[in-house]
Order: structure tokens, then C-alpha cells, then sequence
């Protein structure tokens, strides 16, 4: 039986929109300029939108230039990463401890201009061994992550992501990575990002805004989608990423989204008529 979505109206009565990134808003490079649309649109509306990625390779500044060169003209109130989530989890909750971070270079300097420890892999021992979506990765990085994980160092992973989408198909991303280093050390991380609570109470104290009257958009069933489903957030499924309607079809209850659409074209028209112009005159009092 084909995924039907139920009545649209719901999707006019929430406060808070947030936004998976690549694969919903833009695929590598190639931004959607429905997406500028819609969001625009939302914004005119009185709504309010938060950009949300999985993908801490690049810090929310960079997300923050990136998405104004590309016309979304975000605010740094409204970009949150997964490597934020997992540096204010070290700050509230492992203070002080020694950190080994396989990542990026912008990543690592990020943590460490938040006060965090961070090692250099050579050391004998560490508190805790981080993994992510490391564009830079070698072996011999790897190497440190396991030998200092089976030296008793917890092991944590800023999220679950297997593979990124770009505009020439997918690359490895964080779980990739993981599964490599669990494979050799038997040890599982402790994931962040979505579909993980500590995301969404993140996003919920910094917007102040519950998760009933949340919605999030993305192309992922096992994470954008999932986070959803797991803590009463409304999720919109778009196929322009990694999600296709078979897998949809074949999905758990646990990852089914609520409602699932081609793009945020089609959402926009089914809101907003597919045009911005009409954004302004929505009517808010259909809550």
C-alpha cells in the first residue's frame, strides 16, 4: 500500500520549522531555490526556522556564510550542528576531561576555542575518544581513536550518519566512520545529533518553543525522521536526498514520517500556494 499523507493543516500550526540541510535544502553545492522560497515564506509568516545538520565537519559558521551566499540569509540564532550539540554536552557533563577528536581541523579548533581538551593522538591514554565526519581522515588517526578506546577512554560520536549526500552521489560520513573503529575495538559510541534527545532538548531550551509545536523537515528516515518520531515532533519527509518512496514503504514505525512530499516545492505550494507573496497573509489564528 502507498504512503498517503494525512490532512496538511497541521503543518500550518506550528512555531518552530527546522530544517535538515543537504539533501532538503541543497545537495552539495547546488542550493534549491524553492527552499529560499518556502523558507522565506515562513519567516513573512510570523514562523520561525532553525537549520539543523548532522554534519559537523564545518562549524554553524560556516553554515552561517555558506547558507547567506547561497540566498537563505540566516540569522546565528537560527544554525545549530551536531558538533555543537556534543561540545555543550563535554562542557555541561565532562568538564576538564582530555578529548581525542577525529575530525576536522575546523572542528577541532572549535572545540578547543570552547575550552576543551584536546589531545593530539600521540598520548598514552585520553578520557574520551570522539569520532565525526572527518573529510581529512588518514590511518593513522584511526589507529589513535582504537588503541586509546581499548585503553578505557569512552567513546562518543557527534552522529550516525553513514553517508553524506553531494551533487556527484555519497560519500562516507560519521557512522561510516564509527562502524570502522567499532569493528576493530568492539566498542559502540555514544551517538549525538539527530535522532537523539540531546538534540532536541538542545533546540528546545534555545528556542524556547516545546516539541509539540515543532516541525522538521528532512531526507533521512533514521535520523531527520526518526528524531521526530521519537519525541512528538512533526516530521516531513522530502525525497531530494537520500530517501526514496520504496524505502518508505519498507520503513518501521519508528521511522515512517508523518507526511512525505517530493521536495519543499510541493510543501510550499500545499502552504503558501507556492509563493512567498501570499506568506505575509497567512492566517495564524488556525492553531
Amino acid at each position: 500500500m502507498s504512503f498517503v499523507n494525512p490532512d496538511p493543516s497541521v503543518l500550518l500550526q506550528k512555531d518552530l520549522y527546522i530544517f535538515d540541510m543537504d539533501g532538503t535544502i541543497y545537495l552539495g553545492n547546488r542550493v534549491f531555490p524553492f527552499a529560499i522560497r518556502f523558507i522565506n515564506a515562513l519567516r513573512g509568516s510570523g514562523r520561525r526556522v532553525l537549520f539543523f545538520t548532522n554534519n559537523a565537519s564545518h562549524t554553524a559558521e560556516f553554515y552561517m556564510k555558506k547558507l547567506g551566499a547561497m540566498g537563505f540569509c540566516p540569522s546565528r540564532s537560527e544554525i545549530m550542528t551536531s558538533g555543537d550539540v556534543t561540545a555543550e554536552f563535554l562542557l555541561r557533563h565532562r568538564p576538564g576531561r582530555s578529548v581525542y577528536l577525529v575530525g576536522t581541523d575546523e572542528l577541532v579548533e572549535d572545540f578547543r576555542a570552547r575550552g576543551i581538551r584536546i589531545l593530539d593522538g600521540t598520548e598514552e591514554r585520553a578520557d574520551i575518544v570522539i569520532t565525526s565526519f572527518d573529510t581529512s581522515l588518514t590511518y593513522a588517526k584511526l589507529d589513535s581513536a582504537c588503541r586509546l578506546i581499548r585503553g578505557g577512554a569512552e567513546y562518543l560520536s557527534t552522529h550516525p550518519d553513514l553517508n553524506c549526500p553531494t551533487e556527484t552521489g555519497f560519500i562516507p560520513d560519521s557512522g561510516a566512520i564509527a562502524a570502522f573503529v567499532t569493528a576493530s575495538t568492539g566498542r559502540k559510541p555514544v551517538y549525538f545529533g539527530k535522532p537523539y534527545r540531546e538534540t532536541v532538548e538542545m533546540i528546545g531550551e534555545a528556542a524556547g518553543v516545546p516539541f509539540e509545536r515543532m516541525c522538521i523537515f528532512g531526507d533521512r528516515l533514521y535520523t531527520d525522521i526518526a528524531v521526530g518520531k521519537r519525541h512528538g515532533i512533526t516530521s516531513v519527509l522530502v525525497y531530494s536526498g537520500e530517501t526514496t518512496p520504496g524505502d518508505v514503504e519498507n520503513a518501521s514505525p519508528e521511522e515512517r514520517p508523518d507526511f512525505a512530499y517530493e521536495s519543499l516545492d510541493e510543501v510550499d505550494r500545499i502552504m503558501f500556494g507556492g509563493s512567498a507573496r501570499r506568506a505575509g497573509r497567512e492566517n495564524r489564528g488556525k492553531k
